[in-house]
């Protein structure tokens, strides 16, 4: 397997027609994608409900955001999708001490890191589930941003409510992991309430 770092000349020559046709389907709306810096190190870090959640995210900048995704997406039917998408595997069932490595790789060299600080998609009745501080630990270990964003809706073919919004991005700097992942918590919550009180006016 290619490393992530290697994958950006498939990456981009898949995503011009990826974006497009993810677009036409779905049509998401896609609110406060300038605040994606176009440059430096960033983790960009939001929550997570449906597989296809990190596409609202790689169709909002023409950035390549290498994802941090469970390692069992690289062994099932849809592998070579995730292989396109320049992600790095991560076992979950370990201190994966290797996909860490990965992604402190690529912020060094002012790249961009997608993660989902659930861990899991929230399956469950919770607004949110506890972000584990993952997403905080590499921002302060390479000095990288980190940019919120929320999502909302559902995937539907030209859905309505599909939705996903960034909020402003910010450095760990100063704070304690613990301090910096409540600020994401908080943010990625504050972002998804806005989306479902868009959604609630959409209905009246």
């Amino acid at each position: 397997m290619k490393k992530p770092e290697e994958r950006e000349l498939g990456y981009k020559l898949f995503m011009p027609l990826f974006r497009p046709l993810f677009s036409l389907y779905y049509k998401p709306r896609i609110i406060g994608a300038e605040k994606i810096p176009k440059d430096g190190a960033i983790v960009i870090a939001g929550n997570h409900k449906h597989i296809m959640d990190q596409c609202l995210t790689i169709v909002a900048t023409k950035r390549m955001i290498h994802y941090m995704a469970k390692k069992e997406y690289f062994e099932g039917k849809f592998a070579w999708f995730f292989g396109a998408m320049g992600c790095i595997p991560v076992d979950r069932a370990t201190v994966d001490i290797k996909s860490v490595k990965s992604a402190m790789k690529v912020l060094r060299k002012d790249g961009a890191i997608g993660i989902f600080p659930e861990g899991t998609r929230n399956r469950t009745d919770a607004f949110l589930l506890k972000f584990k501080p993952g997403a905080a630990t590499l921002a302060q270990k390479t000095g990288a941003y980190i940019v919120p964003f929320g999502l909302t809706g559902e995937y539907k073919f030209r859905s309505k409510t599909l939705a996903v919004r960034y909020g402003e991005p910010f450095k760990a700097d100063g704070m304690t992991a613990a301090e910096a992942t409540e600020k994401l918590y908080k943010e990625v919550e504050r972002l998804m309430r806005e989306g479902i009180a868009e959604e609630e006016k959409m209905k009246k």
